[in-house]
């Protein structure tokens, strides 16, 4: 990976903070390119253009989206300092600008691990994801959560790729949503607490690296439907990619800890079935975006979701009675 101003602009702010007392390199005749070798871990775990994410040693820095601001994340900080035993606290209260993005730093947690899916933590997110939605909402001014708004902004990428056979099935069930789902009319849940970006990657093990669960990334978080929390492992379930005694396992998990999205016993799909579509069309819009621009058909995963959407287009959505339209 080729390293851009940012990446390399972070990378020296993490180990900077990582080691706040170690003395400033000299100007010296002869430089060395790495005058002051470090043995600590070190590396970028994340580099995308909405977010770039390096680490070094128990130090994490986190440059956000371009268009991030701090009236929004800077509450959303807050949120997390306040509730440290659901969410990952920060190392600092408020972001540092770095060109021209906003920068944060976090603590190191072990993440689930990829290759050993039996032992993802599915009752502990679920567990976790429950006491959130009960959590009071600590700081004012905290913005809505952004599951609704990120579904609108890959479709509306879908939308300006160009033409592809699978864009008009996804835009059909897209367009049977309600308003709120598609973020062009205010939730109908404005108190409750949500992470709004659930997935098994934003969970880590804190302190590293056994330590307790702990939710992170902050981007999302704001108050909204807390059903959107559960949306992603609904539609991966609804679509086949997730078995079903993984879900059960989530599912109960939940309701255990008296989780509020769903009812406590009986069919929870009509709490759940709204933002699982929206789910499942962020999801089939970014992948046959990625298609596009990477020329290339859809693999079996992504048609997967293209033809939950072409189902979807068919059959309206559940509401729960107290539902907006």
């Amino acid at each position: 990976m080729t390293a851009t101003p940012l990446l390399t602009a972070l990378t020296a702010r993490a180990k900077a903070k990582a080691h706040p007392s170690s003395p400033q390199p000299q100007p010296h005749p002869h430089p060395h390119p790495h005058p002051y070798p470090c043995s600590c871990p070190a590396g970028t775990l994340t580099d995308r253009p909405d977010a770039t994410v390096v680490r070094h040693a128990d130090t994490v820095a986190k440059a956000h989206a371009p268009t991030t601001t701090p009236t929004d994340l800077t509450p959303r900080l807050a949120t997390a300092t306040h509730h440290p035993d659901l969410l990952l606290p920060p190392l600092t209260p408020t972001p540092v600008p770095l060109n021209d993005r906003l920068v944060t730093f976090w603590p190191y947690g072990t993440p689930v691990d990829p290759d050993d899916p039996d032992a993802a933590p599915w009752e502990e997110a679920a567990t976790l994801l429950a006491r959130l939605h009960h959590a009071p909402v600590p700081t004012p001014g905290l913005p809505p959560m952004r599951g609704p708004a990120k579904a609108a902004q890959a479709v509306a990428r879908l939308q300006a790729a160009g033409p592809h056979p699978a864009t008009a099935p996804v835009l059909r069930a897209w367009s049977t949503l309600p308003a709120w789902a598609r973020a062009a009319a205010p939730m109908p849940d404005t108190t409750t607490l949500c992470h709004g970006d659930l997935h098994l990657g934003q969970l880590v093990r804190h302190p590293a690296p056994d330590g307790p669960w702990r939710l992170i990334d902050v981007d999302d978080l704001g108050v909204g439907v807390p059903a959107w929390d559960l949306a992603r492992p609904a539609a991966w379930y609804a679509c086949g990619l997730l078995p079903p005694d993984e879900w059960t396992r989530f599912l109960d998990a939940y309701r255990t800890a008296a989780g509020p999205a769903v009812p406590a016993d009986g069919d929870p799909w009509p709490a759940l079935d709204v933002p699982a579509r929206a789910l499942t069309v962020q999801t089939a819009a970014r992948a046959v975006t990625k298609a596009l621009t990477e020329g290339r058909p859809l693999d079996e995963v992504e048609q997967s979701l293209v033809d939950a959407c072409a189902r979807m287009g068919s059959v309206p959505p559940q509401l729960p009675s107290s539902s907006a339209k």
